[in-house]
């Protein structure tokens, strides 16, 4: 069974570099950039399971581009490493863009790959959730679909049946 695709980025080398080592050594296919732009582009090519970032990249907050792919990609669990001690405000502003996890550098290898764990369950329920709804869906169409031939079939033309 193939393993998530992980996005780390990141403007530091050694957390890339570090998140990829750990992260292939559980068997995750790792992709580490270092610009937003990098990390678009990583989205139109793969299939990005989950996103692991930085506060600021490019002298930027990676905010926008989270609430942006969320909107794309809403079951990608994202998590946010960060040495930024944000303020109140501040910090309920970056959660509402669609971090599913908040952590300040340092943190150690077990918490990162027990998130990472639980967030990639997570989405994997969502994309079976909405699987099942879009099948829930089509079997109701279809079945309304039958009810209307089976109903103008069986009455003379001149009565009307009502479907629901």
């Amino acid at each position: 069974m193939a393993k998530e695709t992980i996005l780390v980025l990141d403007k530091e080398y050694h957390t890339q570099w570090t998140l990829k080592t750990i992260l292939e050594g559980e068997r995750y296919i790792v992709l580490a950039v270092d610009s937003i732009e990098r990390a678009f582009q990583n989205f139109q090519e793969f299939e990005v399971s989950s996103l692991i970032t930085e506060y600021r990249i490019d002298h930027s907050e990676t905010l926008e581009m989270i609430r942006e792919l969320k909107k794309r990609f809403p079951e990608l669990y994202v998590m946010m490493l960060t040495y930024e001690n944000l303020e109140e405000k501040e910090y309920r502003r970056t959660m509402s863009s669609g971090i599913d996890d908040f952590f300040l550098k340092p943190i150690s290898v077990e918490r990162i790959l027990i998130h990472l764990r639980k967030g990639l369950r997570q989405r994997k329920i969502l994309i079976q959730k909405r699987r099942l709804e879009q099948r829930l869906s089509e079997i109701s169409a279809n079945r309304n679909i039958r009810e209307a031939v089976l109903c103008r079939e069986s009455l003379p033309r001149h009565k009307s049946c009502t479907i629901g």
